[in-house]
């Protein structure tokens, strides 16, 4: 009987290991293949990806990057989007780690209710924001500059940002601190000796989510723009888009370009990312 019970629990296990890895490939291959494609895709004439979806390019068309960067105008939205996510990731990152050690490490009135009043924006959905961000943009005469984008991005990324550095820093042993006041620091030094430079994962990850926002999005950026000076790399892809055609294949190409810096954050970054996300949630 006992052999009859190994072997259940080995088949058991071996199951599984096996449902697993089918999960795993089914979402690989999900994620993957439509970006093979599209990879591929940007390399073929128009009447090749009409004809033949699914197969390779019969001459590799790199001119579909050349027209992609000449018509769409690709290096100054790419300047304006570096411009307006570099800025507005460093207010934030600036900004709600300063709220996320006063929350993480000070007792004062209210401040819990403070601190689920900021993590409440995490709830509301963006596109509920647009009327009152277009509203507060034009009183405040910023319509159609890159400040507007950077302020309104800085804005929408706080609950999050606040909520992910406050958890980070709680995980931070309060002894470090004790010690540095007991040598004398003040508590502005507690923070920039101290909490700060030890809260580097948690920096990391709230900022690449502040960058990826910032280069990716595109709702505000045409609700609060107007010229294509000030507008974001996103804008590109709408420029082989024309009454009676479409360039679906430099179009394609344009696509390829604007998801590569992500790419590139994420693969850089992705470690620490879920470090900082799991950080705050191992202290009991």
């Amino acid at each position: 009987m006992s052999d009859i019970a190994g072997a259940k629990l080995t088949f058991g296990v071996a199951s599984g290991r096996t449902l697993k890895w089918l999960v795993l490939g089914f979402f690989l291959v999900f994620t993957f293949v439509p970006l093979l494609w599209l990879v591929l895709s940007s390399f073929k004439t128009n009447l090749e990806l009409t004809t033949r979806p699914f197969a390779l390019p019969e001459v590799w068309q790199f001119q579909n990057y050349v027209t992609a960067f000449r018509i769409a105008g690709l290096f100054g939205l790419f300047r304006n989007s570096i411009i307006i996510s570099f800025a507005s990731t460093a207010i934030t990152v600036l900004v709600t780690s300063m709220a996320a050690f006063v929350f993480a490490r000070e007792k004062f009135p209210f401040s819990n209710v403070l601190l689920s009043l900021i993590l409440a924006g995490v709830l509301i959905p963006i596109i509920g924001l647009m009327a009152p961000y277009f509203r507060l943009i034009n009183a405040l005469g910023l319509y159609d500059t890159r400040m507007a984008l950077i302020l309104t991005y800085t804005g929408i990324n706080l609950p999050i940002s606040t909520y992910l550095m406050h958890g980070y820093m709680r995980s931070i042993p309060g002894e470090l601190e004790e010690a540095a006041v007991i040598d004398g620091a003040t508590f502005l030094q507690r923070f920039t000796k101290v909490v700060f430079p030890l809260s580097k994962s948690g920096l990391v990850t709230a900022g690449t989510f502040v960058f990826l926002f910032g280069w990716n999005e595109f709702i505000y950026a045409l609700l609060l723009t107007s010229r294509q000076q000030v507008r974001t790399v996103q804008f590109g892809i709408r420029h082989f888009v024309h009454q009676f055609f479409t360039d679906y294949t430099a179009m394609f190409a344009a696509i390829v370009v604007t998801i590569v810096p992500s790419i590139i954050v994420y693969i850089l970054f992705h470690e620490r990312i879920v470090k900082g996300l799991t950080s705050g949630a191992l202290k009991g």
